[in-house]
């Protein structure tokens, strides 16, 4: 088991590594931003170092100052966390040349998933289920053209480096895919460096469906279970719930075998989670995401089992500490990612919480890393807490959520509760029927 852990983030993914660790009997150190010296995991690890000033570039992405900081301390493993540096090969290389593990997959892994095209191939090879389109990157609009032909519209364009919905356009007939290939070639060369960009079959009113997976590195893979991130807007995720309410029991677990056999097969090593878009029964792959996830509470609350100690598990060496038999489901959970944002406009609002009072009881969770008086900084993401319900059924679970956005307090700055405070009272999601697209149409709305 590692000695002392470094942890490279911030917020309260930081704060959530940094518990599993004291929990293990591990050190830790937290490297931090000028901006973030009066953040709740600097104030609570072990030791602290500064890796520079406010921009991320100059402090959490900046890979050097974090090997000098694990140098320095005398960290033998380093936790990304999710964002910035956590699904980065060369990170990932460079802290093994310098005999410091990296807690995730292989650089080669994440190389291969990282590249959208690659990433699609190596998925088919697996048998995983694809979504129909190019098999590589288009070179021109004849060729853009013959495979939406093949395929038939609506199709949509996506950024092969890409995510988070840049580098993205939709083309709902010949005529518009002129433009939306040029559109989206042009955001992904700005937004990624790389314009090269691919074509698939655009599904009309999909759910968002990931399944959670860990692999051992030497041949044996497990998956616990599926997550439905259907509530989105603008391809961020907003509200997530395990398991999904639309799959039934076959599907789940079919599914599930399929993404379990494909990591064992791939040698993959640490946690994963396979992405895919669902509809009429069918699923079909995005992508892989080679870090932890945001929602990874939730599968924590259905099968109890820490996803964090077991990646620390597995890239010590100790492998799985569950076989597939092991994984058994209980209940539901829903988790809302509280963001210091606007409620209707989304825009950004950081500044100083005066009040922050968090709800509690049976089967509630919240992760957070913002306290009374502290002061949000503008520099990076808005996500400041997760509030994670768990109960017996989903309707139970609805319930205790209601109760516990009733009880949650957090003044001096704008957030999202409000937002799910609306949603949880709405026939749609009470019934569970709601795809992709139904919250960006009802806030278009204004409902």
């Amino acid at each position: 088991m590692f000695q002392k852990i470094l942890i490279a983030n911030r917020g309260e993914i930081a704060l959530r590594v940094l518990r599993a660790a004291k929990e293990l009997g591990i050190q830790t150190v937290a490297v931090h931003s000028t901006a973030d010296a009066d953040a709740m995991h600097v104030r609570l690890a072990d030791e602290s170092v500064c890796i520079g000033p406010p921009p991320s570039r100059d402090s959490y992405l900046n890979i050097h100052q974090i090997v000098a900081a694990c140098e320095i301390t005398g960290a033998d493993a380093v936790h990304p966390g999710y964002g910035f540096l956590s699904e980065n090969a060369k990170f990932a290389d460079i802290l093994a040349a310098h005999n410091i593990t990296f807690i995730g997959p292989s650089g080669d892994h994440i190389r291969i998933m990282g590249d959208k095209i690659e990433a699609k191939r190596t998925a088919k090879r697996l048998g995983i289920p694809v979504v129909p389109g190019s098999e590589g990157a288009v070179s021109d609009e004849k060729e853009a053209k013959r495979v939406a032909a093949e395929i038939g519209y609506p199709v949509i364009i996506k950024a092969s480096a890409g995510g988070g919905g840049r580098g993205m356009k939709v083309a709902l007939t010949e005529a518009d895919l002129e433009i939306a290939l040029a559109t989206a070639r042009s955001e992904a060369g700005a937004a990624f460096g790389d314009d090269a960009v691919y074509i698939e079959k655009y599904l009309q009113k999909p759910r968002h469906i990931e399944v959670q997976i860990f692999g051992d590195g030497a041949g044996k893979g497990v998956h616990l279970g599926e997550r439905d991130c259907s509530l989105q807007r603008r391809h961020q995720k907003v509200w997530e719930e395990a398991n999904s309410p639309a799959l039934n029991s076959e599907e789940r677990s079919r599914i599930g075998d399929i993404c379990a056999n494909a990591v064992a097969n791939l040698g993959y090593s640490g946690a994963g989670t396979i992405e895919f878009l669902y509809e009429n029964g069918e699923f079909y792959f995005i992508e892989m995401n080679t870090r932890l996830q945001v929602e990874h509470t939730i599968t924590e609350a259905i099968t109890g089992i820490d996803l964090v100690h077991e990646q620390i598990r597995v890239a010590s060496g100790g492998g799985l500490s569950v076989t597939q038999n092991d994984i058994r489901f209980h209940g539901h959970a829903i988790e809302c990612r509280i963001n210091a944002e606007d409620p209707r406009t989304f825009v950004p609002s950081p500044g100083t919480i005066t009040h922050f009072h968090t709800p509690g009881g049976l089967g509630i969770r919240v992760d957070s890393g913002v306290y009374s008086g502290y002061r949000i900084p503008p520099y990076y993401d808005s996500l400041i807490g997760k509030l994670i319900v768990h109960g017996r059924n989903r309707v139970e679970c609805m319930m205790r959520l209601r109760r516990a956005l009733d009880e949650f307090v957090v003044d001096g700055i704008k957030t999202t509760l409000p937002l799910f405070r609306e949603l949880v009272g709405n026939p749609d999601i009470a019934n569970g029927d709601y795809d992709i697209h139904w919250l960006e149409k009802h806030l278009a709305k204004g409902e």
